[in-house]
């Protein structure tokens, strides 16, 4: 499963109003380690979220029915605080050669053309609805769960009130928290409601406010159940990569050769991108297909988009590697998860299951 974190960054017009004053043993979150945090301190901040949930709008059984169920969970904390911090030296660009491996399988591609064939009718309705390339809906369902092999077990709401309790995301997991109490409202089972430890669920792996504001009822059955239901799944997937902006018709990227003495320098963007710069960081500036092809660059397959489709340049392995040109709908793969070996090994995976 992917990084919780960055997907929630990338779901997040995420601004709420700041919480009221919490207890100490919540407060200070960044010197704190998992064992300062318990059930006491836990059960004390509840009433802020109880009280957050019923300004949002849940409705009071909801709350009533919920609150009574939720328990602190301190594995969740365990593995919060376990997240890796800012990478620098020597590992800061490290290979993506056993990243692809790991997420670009003979397992995965094998299994992945399986599903492609076993929905190849859903797949292109839902290419006609949404315009998203099927081959890359299967792919984002093979990269988070293994098609649903892995979807995480941990009770969703204890996890996110959990999170929201220890603070460093506070108004990010509290707003999940109440965005998991409105799909309640919507007629999802409070069961239903298991993933990740960080809130991630189904076989797309949604944060609750991407279900609210995403997921589709594809079948018509009065449920958009995104954790047994794979065209209700794919067909969320479709539209969240739609309202993202992606294009029909247009290749995520291209796998190229570099000519040696390609100017790298006289490439390099000169602007910072407000989410996720470090990734961004790593693209060169735009340049048309048939500017990339006069400068020499030659593509791997041989097939080559339109000379007026716009690309940047990305070497994960540095000058003399493989490289690609990627468009803006890899720029849409960013958005559901900002890193570039996941964007880039989605792509992959795509294409080695369209095959």
């Amino acid at each position: 499963m992917r990084s919780v974190f960055v997907k929630a960054a990338a779901a997040a017009a995420l601004v709420s109003p700041a919480m009221p004053p919490v207890p100490a043993a919540a407060a200070g979150l960044a010197r704190a380690s998992s064992q300062d945090y318990g059930e006491e301190g836990f059960q004390a901040f509840l009433p802020q979220l109880r009280a957050r949930a019923f300004a949002a709008g849940v409705s009071r059984d909801t709350i009533n029915s919920v609150f009574p169920t939720l328990s602190f969970s301190r594995r969740t904390i365990e593995l919060d605080q376990a997240q890796p911090g800012v990478i620098s030296g020597s590992n800061a660009n490290p290979p993506f050669a056993p990243y692809r491996a790991q997420h670009v399988s003979a397992a995965l591609i094998n299994a992945g053309r399986s599903r492609y064939q076993a929905y190849h009718p859903q797949l292109q309705d839902i290419r006609r609805r949404f315009g998203v390339t099927p081959s890359v809906l299967v792919a984002i369902w093979g990269h988070e769960t293994s098609y649903g092999a892995v979807m995480g077990n941990f009770d969703l709401l204890s996890s996110l009130a959990t999170l929201a309790y220890e603070g460093r995301r506070r108004d990010l997991f509290a707003d999940e928290f109440v965005a998991g109490l409105k799909m309640i409202d919507r007629g999802v089972p409070r069961g239903r409601l298991k993933g990740s430890w960080a809130g991630a669920m189904g076989y797309p792996q949604f944060l609750p406010s991407v279900w609210l504001r995403t997921a589709v009822d594809f079948d018509g059955d009065g449920q958009a159940d995104i954790w047994r239901n794979a065209p209700d799944a794919l067909a969320s997937i479709a539209n969240y990569f739609s309202k993202a902006g992606w294009r029909p018709g247009v290749p995520w990227g291209v796998a190229v050769n570099v000519p040696a003495g390609l100017d790298r320098s006289a490439l390099r963007s000169r602007t910072r991108a407000p989410r996720c710069p470090r990734v961004f960081e790593r693209h060169s500036r735009w340049l048309s297909f048939g500017e990339w092809r006069r400068l020499g660059l030659v593509s791997q397959s041989g097939s080559w988009p339109r000379d007026s489709e716009m690309a940047t340049l990305i070497e994960p392995d540095g000058p003399g590697r493989t490289a690609y040109l990627t468009t803006v709908n890899y720029r849409v793969i960013l958005d559901y998860n900002c890193s570039n070996f996941y964007a880039l090994s989605v792509g992959l995976l795509a294409d080695a299951i369209a095959r």
